[in-house]
């Protein structure tokens, strides 16, 4: 379906539904609390009530209490599951997912038809980027439950990292039909982008906001994706108003954190951009916040700085792949801007070939294009394009490929659509795009 046609269809039952309402991903969608179920028989097995203001870590504990107490509660693993999935949002501790994983595991050998369990297996799946993976415990979810909605985070999730995204347009309607909330709304909102729909996306991440999560942590991410989608638009002022919400509700909270420092980094305040950087890394040491702390030191003329920075992103690596997480795209990427570009190029096929999304196209293109084979890098990056994204910096590598092949015009076009709506959208890739639309001019 064309990408306007499909603005228009979510567009007309979202916007409706959330003005009734006043109203990444992203969040999971919790079994009901055994405290807002029906009454029970005692011997039910529920987990435990949660206790008001209680956080995930004291939730972790009830329920590993519980848990030896009944031992043959599926219902108790799967919800000890979801609870340690949490906590690697909050923590950053990816280790988490080897024990969600395992206890859900459990649960399912306890109790095979358990939705808790498929729906958390999905969960984590899809959070290690296992996307066919996820997709298929999320359809089993579906299976299990036709009527109910808990499958369709993962399932719509699974279909656009896997570049079906007919099938993902379709998913998404459904879930917003069944549920506008805030896991639906942020998953139109992330359709919206990938379709060049900025506008659109940030209404529908606005009702997510709105909306509110189980989670302060759930909220406060929404809000820190909020303020990305405006940094894109070029309304700094916008962006850094909602990432000081999330720091309101979250504070320290690293997502938020790290879009204020990213937005002082391009606006050349790189001193204390780097001080806020090297906190974020310092507490939560993920290849991206370091990545984005070598470029700023690297814009600050600190070289030596930023090659002992890079240098722990193998360390990440290898922690992140111990907890079976696949970081084959982002890791291309990085090769292709800072390391070795040949590596980049194979690991650019593996990802295109595990989930072949318009981002694994957009790492292969930029792949091929630094390892000298711009031509092949072209035909890549028009593919990470094929939905119409503003993404500046999918915009940019196409028009370094072209401006590298010789099409001056194509290349113009799409360096002046990168910096059309944030000529300051990175402290580093910016002034390449500038310079290398000086070049075709």
């Amino acid at each position: 379906m064309p990408a306007a046609r499909t603005r228009r269809r979510l567009g007309m039952v979202v916007l409706p539904v959330a003005l009734v309402l006043v109203g990444l991903a992203l969040t999971v969608i919790r079994p009901t609390p055994a405290a807002q179920r029906p009454a029970a028989e005692p011997d039910a097995g529920g987990p435990p009530p949660a206790a008001p203001g209680q956080t995930t870590a004291q939730s972790i504990s009830a329920l590993q209490a519980a848990i030896r107490s009944r031992p043959r509660s599926a219902e108790l693993y799967a919800t000890l599951g979801l609870d340690y999935y949490q906590r690697v949002r909050e923590t950053g501790d990816f280790s988490y997912y080897v024990k969600a994983e395992g206890v859900l595991r459990k649960a399912l050998v306890l109790d095979p038809r358990s939705e808790d369990a498929t729906v958390g297996m999905a969960t984590v799946a899809l959070a290690r980027h296992d996307f066919a993976g996820g997709l298929r415990f999320a359809r089993a979810a579906l299976r299990l439950q036709p009527e109910g909605i808990r499958a369709y985070p993962g399932i719509v999730d699974g279909l656009v990292e896997l570049g079906r995204y007919g099938e993902a347009e379709k998913a998404v309607q459904r879930f917003v039909d069944l549920r506008p909330a805030l896991p639906s709304y942020a998953r139109v909102s992330y359709f919206r982008e990938l379709h060049g729909d900025l506008g659109g996306a940030v209404q529908a991440m606005r009702y997510a906001v709105s909306a509110g999560g189980e989670a302060p942590e759930n909220v406060a991410y929404v809000q820190s994706l909020l303020g990305d989608l405006e940094v894109v638009r070029g309304r700094r002022g916008a962006a850094r108003t909602a990432y000081h919400r999330a720091l309101a509700s979250v504070p320290r909270y690293v997502p938020a954190d790290f879009g204020l420092a990213q937005l002082d980094a391009a606006e050349r305040h790189l001193d204390p951009a780097i001080v806020a950087l090297r906190s974020v890394v310092d507490r939560l040491p993920l290849p991206q916040y370091v990545v984005a702390l070598g470029e700023a030191e690297l814009v600050a003329g600190r070289p030596a700085d930023a090659r002992s920075d890079f240098a722990i992103i193998g360390a990440e690596r290898r922690l992140l792949a111990a907890s079976g997480v696949n970081t084959d795209a982002d890791t291309a990427l990085f090769e292709a801007g800072h390391g070795d570009a040949r590596l980049a190029v194979g690991l650019g096929r593996r990802a295109w070939a595990s989930a072949p999304s318009i981002r694994s196209a957009d790492a292969l293109g930029w792949a091929l294009t630094r390892a000298g084979r711009p031509r092949a890098g072209l035909r890549w990056a028009r593919r990470s394009l094929k939905l119409g994204s503003r993404d500046p910096l999918l915009l940019y590598h196409a028009g370094e490929a072209a401006r590298l092949t010789g099409r001056r015009a194509e290349a113009r076009a799409d360096l002046r659509r990168s910096l059309a709506l944030n000529p300051r959208f990175s402290a580093y890739y910016a002034p390449r795009a500038q310079r290398a639309l000086a070049a075709v001019r």
